[in-house]
């Protein structure tokens, strides 16, 4: 099997970029959703960041993706019986599992082992899709087309990074710590607003007008099938650099600061535009905390919520009737309107 196209030699989309790598950095963001038009690199995008993240720490034969230093009670190989020592510890890519449109429940969620209770007697339990996404990615192509409840047990089991299965005389509880990615075409349908509103980023993208750039993405498609592993290695030290931006963000974020007049005024945006709960701000704060990291600064300035904004609160805005503009012009006229305010507060204090 191929590597995927890297992820650095992907031409613009900056926005459906920096999305995927904060969701990589901060797990609690709750998921990413892409929607375009076909063919504009958005599967591409996914399996090529996959690719490049650092490689996560399990055990032999685990099925669960468990820590090493965590084992999970579900989880037989890490947490053996009769006391015995687990497998050798081993490194494994970044788990990044497709979901597809027609699995089941049990599929995603995991069930009893049907086939250890017919034939030996024994009541055990098969992991589904949620454990070998565990530390990883979950990603579901043409989500709009999924079917709302399962959407609504994944985005659960994202928010939560717990899956719980109570049913055919089974009670398990294991780890489901992922980054939920969908993408769509908006031409196939919409998401319910109550499922817009669990993702924690929306990027739409369009497909490339520039000249050059349309060129540009020809050409390295083109180069990459003619010869797949002389191309990745053209882009290693580049996918490199991004792979070390990411691990040096994961070490720092916690201990980036939100400075409490920038809390202040995320808190009034989320106001001046009538977003419904909390949950923009929560995952605002998040997305600015995990876009300073990335940056390697340890404190979320303006420009952050500026830059940010439209891709967190885009998909959680009332439609307006008397509003012809759409979200991001809405979004944009706001952070203009609370950065006008915050200067002529600035200019009064020091008349």
């Amino acid at each position: 099997m191929s590597a995927p196209f890297p992820f650095s030699a992907i031409v613009a989309q900056e926005d459906m970029k920096k999305a995927l790598l904060m969701a990589a950095v901060e797990p609690l963001l709750g998921g990413v959703l892409i929607f375009g038009d076909r063919g504009t690199g958005k599967s591409t995008a996914v399996r090529a960041l996959a690719e490049l993240l650092p490689k996560i720490d399990t055990r032999a034969g685990c099925r669960f993706n468990c820590s090493p230093d965590h084992p999970q009670a579900a989880c037989p190989v890490c947490t053996p019986a009769d006391g015995k020592k687990p497998p050798k510890k081993v490194q494994i890519r970044t788990p990044m599992i497709d979901l597809p449109l027609g699995a089941t429940e049990d599929r995603i969620c995991g069930a009893l082992d049907l086939e250890k209770a017919l034939v030996a007697g024994e009541k055990d339990f098969e992991p589904g899709l949620l454990a070998a996404a565990n530390q990883g990615f979950l990603y579901i192509d043409e989500v709009n087309l999924l079917e709302d409840h399962l959407v609504d047990l994944l985005l659960d089991a994202a928010a939560s990074g717990v899956n719980v299965v109570e049913r055919e005389g089974l009670s398990i509880r294991h780890a489901a710590r992922f980054a939920l990615v969908g993408s769509g075409n908006p031409e196939e349908g919409d998401l319910r607003p109550q499922l817009l509103d669990r993702f924690g980023l929306s990027v739409e993208i369009r497909t490339i007008n520039d000249l050059q750039q349309r060129i540009e993405v020809i050409r390295r498609r083109d180069a990459f099938e003619a010869d797949p592993a002389a191309f990745v290695a053209k882009w290693s030290r580049k996918d490199a650099a991004i792979r070390n931006k990411v691990v040096k963000a994961r070490k720092i974020l916690r201990q980036v600061d939100i400075p409490d007049d920038v809390l202040s005024r995320m808190s009034q945006l989320c106001m001046s535009l009538g977003i419904d709960g909390m949950r923009g701000e929560l995952t605002l704060m998040r997305a600015c905390r995990a876009s300073a990291a990335l940056a390697g600064r340890l404190a979320v300035t303006w420009a952050d919520v500026s830059d940010i904004s439209p891709m967190v609160l885009c998909h959680r805005l009332r439609r307006d009737p008397l509003d012809d503009a759409g979200s991001a012009p809405r979004i944009e006229r706001a952070v203009a309107a609370v950065s006008a305010e915050v200067a002529a507060a600035t200019e009064a204090a020091h008349g």
